[in-house]
């Protein structure tokens, strides 16, 4: 049986082939700049900034194990900045690194999943929905009580939180 998902959360991703690649791979160095972002801010935006990041799964299930390769993006050309300073751009990075630590939980997730052929398939999409619901609520979260970086005392505890998690997650970072 072979099975084979590719998937992205929070925003499509967009790769034409005429085009160079928009996406950065999440990188622990070095971080976002505002020359990362390219995409052009939609006429009635209300925001400073959009990070147009999310986690794609690919596997392989041949009837006996699992293989498969995860992937943290950031998608330069859907990412814009209208507003441009230091705390912003701290903010879209924290964007960017709570979607590595999603990837980052994927992997644990799928490490300790116990493979059944029968239902390898629905198993592997119910452990990525999962995943990618809470990372949706976490984002959301995030913007919410940082109020998209205005409460500066909010957004850097949210800084050093995330950085936590990175760290406590380092095992899993050799997802690729």
């Amino acid at each position: 049986m072979l099975i084979r998902f590719l998937a992205a959360c929070l925003f499509c991703f967009y790769t034409g082939a005429d085009k160079p690649d928009p996406l950065l791979l999440w990188n622990e160095s070095p971080r976002l700049t505002w020359s990362d972002f390219k995409g052009a801010p939609p006429p009635n935006a209300t925001n400073a900034a959009l990070t147009s990041s999310g986690v794609t799964l690919d596997y392989t299930a041949n009837g006996r194990y699992l293989t498969y390769k995860i992937g943290c993006h950031f998608d330069k050309s859907r990412s814009w900045g209208r507003v441009k300073n230091n705390l912003i751009l701290a903010h879209e990075q924290g964007h960017f690194d709570l979607s590595e630590v999603y990837a980052r939980r994927l992997h644990k997730a799928l490490s300790h999943y116990r493979y059944r052929n029968s239902s390898v398939g629905d198993d592997v999409n119910r452990i990525y929905q999962n995943v990618m619901q809470e990372l949706q609520q976490r984002q959301s979260l995030y913007d919410t009580q940082t109020d998209h970086s205005r409460n500066i005392r909010a957004q850097q505890e949210w800084l050093l939180i995330i950085q936590e998690e990175l760290d406590d997650l380092e095992a899993y970072a050799d997802y690729n």
